[in-house]
Parts: structure tokens; sequence; C-alpha cells
């Protein structure tokens, strides 16, 4: 089977993905973030001493750069250039994507760019030089590099490759024709071609589907005469460990050495109690990556893309989502931004999410609410609408357990800000006992540095009373029933939380694991009385 060129395509150059439910809107936003946490946390360790298997890699900075503590490297830094274009909604085969893509390449490796790979430096300084558009130019000039070197199989397209997935999940051959032609800009070896329709196909029925299935099913994508090899290696990714592929510079070994650590790491059995969540698999298998040693933050940020898309941004540790930063100016929220836009063709969704300032609360929830916690008079519970207050903020850090916009979480004050993705609807969440531990543990933290804490959600309703009855037992033993009763006394009734059974299961789950009592009915619902300024 030949490659096809983007000049020859036959078939509509654009159709509209899939609608993304919840669970996979979430996968998709997990794709760029996970590589750039994996790339950050592999930063530190690069070409050093390999860790051991009782070291615990952290996002300390160092490295090649020298890198602050959580930035990443040029890995996701050449992956948000393909993102910017990719979130527009434009088909990445068009030469005029091409074209944009190439010139925000340029535009990086003249201001901003670290630790960039020699094939990748070569190339770019050709395509400077070249003649005719950026992407043509870049093409050409890396079509040229490998007809005239003999090792021209780098890891640099690989490790970059993850968002062209989320342009295509309606069209798997697309998508393949994408990842290639992206790739060939600095990579046009044929085992970097291949490695990159592998990886995104893996990353498609991801998202799709919550599995690792489409890295083998991404071997019918393949010329032919290419699929057993890659099956044979594959193969021996999975019957030998990371640190096997010592060679992960080479595009091949980097992927073997990223699915040994994915394959070979056992995905954890839910049991709330003792803190084991299958979502944990995410960070043990991260961590596995950034053991294999040698091009750490690389094998990592590959590795982070494909976990990413299967766990989903709600299955990445809040410290880590906290601390991921890099080129230009992102964190996490501009990392899950440019990803959940690149999912929806470049739309938003009817509330403005991810591109507006600020989501509105809807028209039954528009009035500013907020309780003072009945254990803690330094944990504020309320609503979306209480985010909008003006003036000097009286608390110093917000948790917030549904989305909002891109602004500022407090009108006139710039204050620590925690998102953690959780839906109060029933069988929307995929890792629901874990973003839920997340989040309360996150609250204790916060409170336990001394800092006053705002825990609010659209309505103030389910997920901000369920969160703040975990706290309630990780700060002070109380029992959860105890606590919701005492919430629900507080809340004077403006409860919601037993009409969703799982999030109102998960709170006893997570905590004395007993089974939860009759659900008590639902009363009245009554403003909360406690004013945001008192």
């Amino acid at each position: 089977m030949s490659r096809v060129r983007p000049a020859h395509h036959t078939e509509p150059l654009w159709t509209l993905a899939p609608r993304l439910d919840a669970l996979s809107t979430d996968r998709a936003a997990g794709v760029l973030l996970g590589a750039a946490v994996g790339d950050a946390l592999g930063v530190p360790y690069e070409f050093k001493p390999r860790l051991r298997d009782d070291q615990q890699p952290r996002m300390i900075g160092g490295g090649l750069g020298p890198y602050a503590p959580g930035e990443y490297s040029d890995d996701t830094q050449m992956h948000t250039c393909i993102a910017e274009v990719a979130a527009t909604g434009r088909d990445l085969r068009d030469a005029e994507a091409l074209d944009a893509i190439a010139a925000n390449f340029l535009g990086w490796i003249s201001g901003g760019a670290s630790d960039v790979g020699s094939q990748t430096r070569s190339v770019l300084r050709a395509a400077r030089q070249g003649q005719g558009a950026p992407g043509a130019a870049m093409l050409e000039a890396s079509r040229r590099f490998t007809a005239t070197h003999a090792r021209s199989a780098g890891n640099g397209s690989l490790m970059r490759t993850g968002i062209v997935a989320l342009a295509y999940l309606d069209d798997p051959q697309a998508m393949a024709e994408a990842a290639a032609t992206v790739s060939e800009l600095t990579h046009a070896d044929p085992d970097c071609l291949d490695a990159c329709v592998l990886w995104c196909s893996g990353i498609r029925a991801a998202v799709l589907h919550g599995t690792f299935d489409g890295v083998r099913e991404g071997l019918e994508l393949l010329p032919e005469d290419r699929r057993r090899m890659w099956a044979a290696r594959l193969d021996e990714a999975e019957a030998n460990p990371p640190h096997h592929f010592t060679h992960n510079g080479w595009v091949v070994h980097a992927l073997q050495a990223a699915w040994s650590a994915i394959t070979r790491t056992a995905v954890p059995e839910l049991s709330p109690t003792d803190g084991s969540f299958p979502a944990e698999h995410f960070r043990l298998a991260l961590e596995a990556a950034v053991r294999a040693g040698t091009d750490t933050d690389t094998v990592a940020a590959i590795a982070g893309a494909l976990l990413g898309a299967r766990w989903g941004c709600s299955a990445i540790p809040l410290e880590w989502q906290q601390a991921v930063n890099g080129w230009p100016h992102n964190t996490a929220p501009d990392l899950v931004r440019l990803a959940v836009l690149t999912a929806q063709d470049g739309q938003e969704d009817s509330d403005g999410w991810p591109l507006a300032p600020r989501v509105p609360a809807p028209p039954a929830s528009r009035r500013a609410r907020a309780v003072l916690h009945p254990d803690d008079p330094g944990l504020w519970l309320g609503n979306l609408a209480v985010t909008a207050y003006e003036g000097p903020a009286p608390v110093d850090a917000v948790v917030s357990l549904c989305r909002v916009g891109t602004g500022p979480i407090l009108m006139d004050t710039d204050v620590e800000h925690h998102r953690v993705w959780l839906v109060d609807k029933d069988g929307q969440n995929a890792n629901l006992h874990y973003a839920m531990d997340q989040a309360a543990r996150e609250v204790l933290r916060l409170r336990r540095e001394g800092k006053r804490v705002l825990l609010h959600c659209v309505a103030g309703e389910s997920r901000t009373p369920a969160i703040a009855a975990i706290y309630s037992f990780l700060a002070y033993g109380t029992d959860p029933g105890a606590a919701l009763h005492d919430l629900h006394r507080k809340m004077r009734g403006r409860w919601r939380l037993p009409t969703h059974v799982e999030m109102y299961d998960a709170v006893y789950e997570l905590t004395t694991g007993d089974v939860p009592p009759h659900k008590p009915r639902k009363r009245s619902w009554r403003s909360m009385v406690a004013p945001w300024t008192s």
C-alpha cells in the first residue's frame, strides 16, 4: 500500500467529528495535557543515570534547559505549534495548514525553543533558507535530510503527534495521512511515519472507546509490507521492560519504550477505602516511562499522550496539572482548551466552553450563594455565580468542580485556582472515585497550608457537598452520614446530591466503605443564608 499525499485527495477534505459525550471529551482533554505532564516529569532525568524502581520521578525542573519545576521541553513546545493550527478546525493535510504549522515551527525555533533535536534543527534551518511556502520548503528539506543521512529516524515527530489524532476522530484513513504528512515536515523516514500512524491510531481509539486497542489496530493503516515488522516490534515491547530499549532517541525504541511502560504496568483494582483506583495507571505507567532512562522526557511525553487519551484529564494528578507550564505561556487549562477545540472541529459548545472568559451560570443558579463549611470557618461552599464576586477576595484559593472560563476565577483578584474534572450526571465520570478523592485531598492540603478556600460547582448542590463531606471525614474523622446531615442542614435543603446516586454512594465508598443508608427525600429548596461577604 503506498502512502497517499495531500495533493492526491479524492474524498471530501473535511467532515464533522463524531459528537463526543462527557467521557470521550474527558479523554480528549487528556491528550495534550498528558503529553505535557509526561514531558515535564521526564525533564529532570534526561540522559542521566536511570532511576531505580524505588526512586520516584518528580517535576523538579533542571534537565537540559535548565527548566523551571513543571516546565515542559521542546516535545510539548512543538506539539503546541501543531495544536494551535489543529484547534482552528483545519484539515492538517492541506497546504495552508501545513504552512501554518511550519511557520509556527520557525517562529518557535527563533524565539523560545529549548533543547532542540539535531535533526529538527537541521531541517528547520534548511527550510528557513528554502524557497516558496513554509510547508513546501520544510517538506523538501526534511525529505532531503532523510535521503542524505543514514540515521534520520529520530523520535522528534512521534513526541508531538498526539493532537493529530484528535483532528480526525471521524476518519482513521484521513488521520493516517495527516499523521504521516505532519511527521514528514521534519522526519520523513518511513519508521517515523509508521510510528506516528500507529500512535495516532491508539490515541483515536482510546478517546472514542477507552481502550489501548487502537495501537495494534493501526497496523492495518500501514503499508502492507511493513505491518509484520511493526507487529513484531510491538510484541518485543510487550515482552521487555522499558529500559530494554536503550536507544530511544530512535523512533522505534522510543515507541517501544512507551508501549512497554503502558502495557507492562498493571492497572490497579478499584478499592476506594484503600486508596486504590484504576485511574492511577496513568501515573504509574508514566513513572515507568521515565524510568526507561536516556531520552526520558520524550518517552514520557509519547506515553503521556496515549495514557491521557485512555484515562482522561480526570486521571491526571492535580499536583501535576497545577505544576505543568511551558512555552509560550501555557498552563494546564490552555492545553485542555487546545485539545478539546481540536476534537470539536474548532468549535466551542453552547456555553462558549472552552473559549469563553466566563462560563455562564444556568438561570436557576444565577443568584450567588455560599455558606461556610459546618466544621471549618476557613472553607466556603458555593456555586458558580459566586465566582463573579467583585472586590478583594475573601479567599486565597478556589477549587472548581465544574467547567469555568479562561479568565480569572474571581473578577478582580488573581487567586490560586484548581480545576477538577467532575460531572454531576451518573455514568458520565470515567474516574469518579479518583476525581472525588483528589478534590477532597486538594481542599485538605490547601486548608492545612492555612489558605482560605472556596469550593464550588455550578449550583453548589451536588458535587460541592459531596466533596465537602469527604473533606469532613479526612480532616475531622466525621462519619459520612453525619457530615452529609450537617451539610444538608447548613444548606437549608438546597440539595440535589441524593439524586446523583453514583456520587452519593461514592461519598461512603471513599470514607467508611459502608453501604449508604436510605437516601433522604429532597426538601424544599430555600436559599443558602450566608452572604458571600459576611
